[in-house]
């Protein structure tokens, strides 16, 4: 069985494809005939059947006899479709519109034998995927269907030229899988393998150290040796056959919770009895669907690839110190058939350049799980971390072109499921801290809401940060919700280290910054930002001003370098300074990093945490200059209320000439300075006017009146 693991591996190699110059081509090959099929972008017909039944489902197909592209229905479609160079934001990326009931429905079409080899398929739910896109290999668990990203099909189509592995059901046949590339052979390749898949990729990344690969492990099977499983494997050989039939519906539960698997369409915003409902419809449709289970694992198939499994997990064990691949590594906190949990640890402690997140309530079919959370009744919830799988990847920086990852050209918006699942997991924030919003017309006139604000970029928004950035979440949630526009964050590069995505192996907040845009500061990312017209929000304070000291709330610590207002009179970008308040309304911070440094053993901490991290504006001198990072102690109070205020906007196109002498960029830096400070002080001085700004006030309100972002405050 470790020939069968060797001999899967990948080797570049040049293709013309006459039709499609900068697709990939996949090479399954069986090596028991010598047979071989080459597939593209369309479906794959097997000696005249199609690969998924008539339906066409997952994908049309080419001639095993020929190893030609056919022309089959896909191909008029593909002909008036339009490659798109980038997303829009807010993308729809249907998330959340295919459940377990689909990846069952297409399982029973896909299991029809054909007498073929394993075969790659492209899912027709993909689409076209935008132009240049790297390409995605993902190989199958123990059922070897190669349908286990069924709910991210539409999404990863768009990043991705997706090839999903299929192993026919009565295969035994061992096989030899090779990828050409056919332009592009800078760009990298991805490998997604989940569970038994997950050993396959760690082959071939460590048969192929000098390919640019990106490793994806969804509870990778190298741990079968130690599966809680292992004392019941023996009892299946011995099973009558007439009881095999029971063996699916045990592993369906084992995999994971059928009643967790049924909400992955149902809106965690529901009222309890809707909910219910809609859980109830989907485990009427779903439970008698299981008993398809059998046919994708009868019982000589399941004792063959339990035999491949383990042969599997120890050649990938034996041979992690080769690979030099990427890898991320997705774990399950209640995997029943793994301890994938552990495993992850072992695998970022045993691979060079490993990275792992670990959903705490999610079972072993951690790819077909779906929204976060459904609450019932009253006390009763359903709770499973929905794994956005190309969220994960964009979260983690994972998502690039070259060799390199670039924050500006390899950006994906957020999509509109993402911005959805952002909503909901804020709501508790915004209704804490009711955020409103104002912005000044070229008149001078300030109102409520954002007009005032370009919505064409580039426009730089300069203003305060306030203690723990508390106001960037509404900030950003409000543009988008009100003006379609995403503002991307300049933020500090600690955030992008190594070191700062080990503090947390769950996926945080600090990785759902980055799936919204945030990009470390510095000159080179802001000459990008400016260049494709972003909208960019640009803290001068730094991590100074968001972790200030006691006494200085609502005090600037800008530098006394105005360079950003330069480069953006290289673009002719719009700056609107503004001013943010309600910290005060929320916490008191009352032990700050001069109480800390005074306390023996607490101070060494500190200074130890700061010591290896990335350093700012070293070349400055006092309080600007301490950017050290520390844990501030807060003191909650009833909370009050968030105000922004976006000042006039501040036109430098025209101005480029008279803006590159350092006087008048250090005039104009000045008065964006004194803006903001003005700024601050008019909202703090309005909002004693403010009839809602405690949250008792609004509570009452919007009780009987209003939406949470309709409750009325005082006149500007």
């Amino acid at each position: 069985m470790v020939s069968v693991i060797k001999a899967f591996c990948v080797s570049p190699c040049i293709v013309l494809n006459s039709e499609y110059k900068s697709r990939f081509r996949v090479r399954a090959e069986s090596l028991g005939s010598r047979d071989s099929v080459v597939l593209s972008t369309d479906s794959v017909r097997v000696n005249g059947v199609s690969s998924v039944g008539g339906k066409q489902r997952i994908g049309s197909s080419v001639d095993v006899g020929n190893g030609k592209l056919s022309s089959s229905a896909g191909a008029k479609e593909q002909g008036g479709d339009v490659v798109l160079e980038k997303l829009e934001v807010l993308w729809d990326d249907g998330y959340g519109s295919k459940t377990v009931k689909d990846y069952l429905d297409n399982a029973k079409d896909i299991i029809k034998p054909d007498g073929g080899p394993p075969r790659w398929f492209c899912p027709v739910e993909c689409g076209r995927p935008l132009k240049d896109s790297p390409v995605l290999l993902f190989l199958p668990g123990m059922d070897g269907l190669g349908l286990g990203l069924t709910l991210h099909h539409k999404a990863l189509g768009k990043a991705f030229e997706v090839r999903c592995l299929h192993i026919p059901v009565y295969d035994r046949t061992p096989f030899e899988v090779r990828l050409e590339h056919v332009s592009s052979p800078n760009k990298p390749i991805y490998l997604v393998g989940d569970s038994f898949g997950g050993c396959l990729a760690l082959a071939v990344a460590a048969h192929n150290p000098t390919i640019d690969l990106v490793v994806v492990l969804a509870n990778p099977a190298t741990s079968f040796g130690r599966s809680q499983l292992q004392p019941l494997f023996p009892l299946l050989e011995a099973l009558p056959a007439g009881l095999h039939m029971t063996v699916p519906y045990l592993l369906s539960f084992v995999m994971g919770d059928p009643v967790k698997m049924a909400t992955v369409n149902i809106e965690s915003t529901l009222p309890p009895a809707v909910a219910l409902e809609q859980l109830s419809g989907n485990l009427t449709a779903l439970l008698p669907r299981l008993s398809s289970m059998a046919d994708i694992l009868p019982k000589d198939s399941l004792l063959w690839k339990l035999k491949l499994l383990k042969s599997a997990a120890s050649y990938a064990n034996s041979r992690l110190h080769a690979v030099t691949a990427e890898v991320l590594v997705l774990a399950s906190g209640k995997d029943n058939m793994l301890p994938s949990g552990d495993e992850a640890k072992r695998l970022l402690r045993s691979l060079r350049n490993c990275k792992i997140h670990i959903f705490k309530d999610n079972g072993h079919t951690i790819l077909l799980c779906g929204s976060k959370a459904v609450q019932l009744i009253q006390c009763v919830s359903v709770q499973e971390d929905g794994v956005n799988l190309l969220t994960v990847i964009k979260g983690t920086c994972k998502y690039r072109h070259s060799r390199r990852h670039d924050f500006v050209k390899d950006f994906l918006p957020p999509s509109r499921s993402e911005f959805k699942q952002t909503l909901a997991d804020n709501r508790l924030y915004r209704f804490v801290t009711s955020p409103v919003m104002f912005s000044t017309l070229e008149d001078g006139k300030i109102v409520r809401g954002l007009a005032g604000v370009p919505g064409e970029g580039p426009v730089l928004l300069v203003g305060y940060h306030m203690l723990l950035g508390l106001e960037l979440v509404p900030l950003v949630e409000e543009f988008l919700r009100e003006k379609n526009v995403l503002v991307r964050g300049m933020a500090h590069p600690l955030l992008f280290t190594p070191k700062s995505d080990s503090q947390s192996m769950e996926f945080s907040f600090f990785d759902m910054l980055k799936v919204y845009g945030a990009t470390p500061v510095g000159a080179s990312n802001l000459f990008k930002l400016l260049s494709v017209k972003s909208h960019i929000l640009l803290y001068p304070g730094g991590a100074r001003e968001a972790l200030h000291r006691k006494g200085e709330a609502y005090k600037l610590f800008w530098p006394d370098q105005p360079e950003f207002v330069r480069m953006a009179a290289r673009f002719g970008a719009t700056i609107v300074p503004f001013g943010a308040i309600g910290e005060d309304d929320l916490a008191e911070l009352v032990v700050d990093y001069d109480d800390l440094m005074r306390i023996p053993v607490v101070n060494d901490y500190v200074r130890k945490s700061n010591q290896d991290g990335v350093k700012l504006r070293t070349e400055m001198d006092g309080e600007i200059a301490n950017q050290d990072f520390y844990p501030p102690g807060l003191l909650p109070k009833v909370p009050g209320r968030f105000y922004y205020l976006f000042g006039k906007p501040i036109q430098t196109k025209g101005r480029e000439l008279m803006l590159k002498d350092k006087d008048n960029a250090k005039e104009l830096y000045l008065q964006i300075k004194s803006e903001v400070e003005q700024n601050i002080a008019f909202l703090i001085k309005k909002r004693e006017e403010d009839p809602y700004r405690s949250i008792v006030d609004r509570t009452v309100y919007q009780a009987t009146s209003a939406a949470m972002h309709n409750v009325p405050t005082f006149e500007p």
